[in-house]
């Protein structure tokens, strides 16, 4: 079986397989990035008093996400489609892991003044970019190590196992570098415990990258011989790009719909994990240590509903979860807005509710779009799934800046971050209603594909659903 092709379901009979295993752990190692890094621990360290003003930094990261929400849109889907016809998503997906790793180790660098605040969010985006290109090729595995009855749960196994091993690196966070007391001999002064949890976090990744790295190898299909990398310019990948989309568009717009609702309320749930623990510690008044406690209940709580609702998914289908979990966190997100004023036990308890929707509806959408994608074209549609993703997500990143900027209008110069979460609601709702009408389909053939070689530009074809 070649490395883009569907399993039968007599292929693999086991949920747990070297292969799948390999593909959890992954996600179970490297999702301490986003948890660490990009919302809990380096974000509220570098919007914190000590780089400026707190409204000011929340915006100047707000401005970062822009930047890398433009570059991943512009270049993830022709980076898919040259792992796809080269056949080699590991080797990518190992590059691009490895660029990740090394920015996290240069974050210990970041020292707590006002000059470091924007080669840290530099820093920042950089490693954020190369995780989204990463996360295009790791995604184009997931029917390598799945059969389709097992994809729903062997995805939401993986999502929900980000967030548990998220929960192993915080504790050792905690108590190892910024508790009183804590075991690791790092001092707390010029933030060289919070910077320490950076290198933690490296290799925390380290240990996650390599064990899908060495089994999921790219090799000929029963040759064991590695694959030959045909060569292609940008412009001939930008150009098959554009085949694949207006093809999606004539034969199933309803895949084009998908990709663009999802696009939107993937964004909206990103903001939610990437300002939570911003609006945790400038708008409920969160210390560092707090806001790792709320983390790693946050975690806890969207590791357990991932797993819990990826059985569902493979019995009821993925839209229900979606629409279900982008209810919830619509309404979650207005109490938090309403109630700002009641303090710390207002965003345990309407937070802790955001984060338990946050991690079903992303695992579902990729489970929904794995089902229906054409052998061999799984790292292109990936590609264009992020970019989708991408190309949409400057909204949540701006409705948060410009919702601050709108609440320190009408308060008249008070504080307003907490403001920022309407605009996170916003971009969910969006979502939600975009998502509505699309029907959702377990097979390629079902979607209104027909499979020819994946290598080839009939790829796509068939009828409209």
């Amino acid at each position: 079986m070649s490395t883009g092709s569907v399993a039968a379901p007599g292929d693999r009979p086991g949920l747990f397989t070297r292969e799948s295993v390999s593909w959890i752990w992954y996600d179970l190692g490297t999702t301490g990035f986003n948890s660490v890094v990009v919302t809990f621990v380096y974000s509220v360290y570098i919007t914190s008093a000590a780089f400026g003003d707190v409204d000011a930094n929340s915006q100047a990261l707000g401005t970062g996400g822009y930047v890398a929400a433009a570059i991943v849109a512009l270049l993830a889907p022709v980076l898919g489609h040259r792992a796809d016809r080269t056949r080699r998503p590991t080797l990518w997906l190992g590059l691009n892991s490895t660029i990740v790793l090394a920015l996290i180790v240069g974050l210990w660098f970041v020292r707590p003044v006002p000059d470091w605040l924007w080669p840290g969010i530099a820093m920042l985006v950089i490693a954020q970019i190369f995780s989204e290109f990463a996360a295009v090729n790791y995604n184009s595995l997931l029917r390598r190590v799945s059969t389709p009855s097992t994809v729903g749960r062997i995805s939401g196994i993986g999502w929900g196992s980000g967030y548990l091993g998220s929960i192993a690196l915080l504790v050792l966070i905690l108590f190892g570098l910024v508790v009183p007391g804590h075991f690791i001999p790092v001092p707390g002064d010029d933030a060289q415990n919070i910077r320490a949890a950076m290198l933690l976090t490296a290799i925390w990744y380290l240990a996650g990258m390599l064990p899908i790295l060495i089994v999921l190898r790219d090799r000929r299909a029963g040759t064991g011989q590695p694959v030959p990398v045909p060569r292609e310019s940008l412009a001939e990948a930008y150009r098959a790009l554009a085949r694949t989309v207006r093809r999606i568009h004539r034969e199933s717009p309803n895949t084009l719909r998908f990709l663009i609702g999802s696009a939107l309320f993937r964004d909206g749930l990103a903001g939610v994990f990437t300002y939570g623990g911003v609006l945790a510690a400038g708008t409920f008044g969160f210390s560092q240590q707090g806001v790792i406690v709320f983390a790693i209940a946050a975690n806890l709580v969207a590791g357990v509903a991932t797993v819990a609702l990826s059985a569902l998914d493979d019995k009821i289908g993925p839209k229900p979860i979606i629409i279900a979990s982008l209810a919830v966190t619509i309404v979650a997100g207005l109490g938090i807005f309403v109630l700002h004023a009641g303090g710390a036990i207002v965003f345990w308890i309407l937070g802790l509710a955001l984060c338990t929707c946050v991690g079903p509806p992303q695992s579902a959408a990729r489970s929904m779009l794995a089902r229906v994608i054409p052998p061999g074209r799984e790292g292109e549609i990936f590609g264009l799934y992020q970019m989708t993703g991408r190309a949409l997500s400057f909204l949540a990143p701006l409705s948060w800046t410009a919702f601050i900027a709108l609440g320190i209008a009408v308060t008249g110069g008070g504080p307003a971050q907490y403001w920022g979460i309407l605009g996170i609601v916003v971009v969910l709702l969006a979502g939600l209603l975009v998502l509505l009408p699309v029907h959702a389909y377990r097979t390629p053939e079902e979607a209104g594909f027909q499979v020819h070689d994946g290598l080839t530009d009939g790829v796509v074809e068939g009828r409209t659903p």
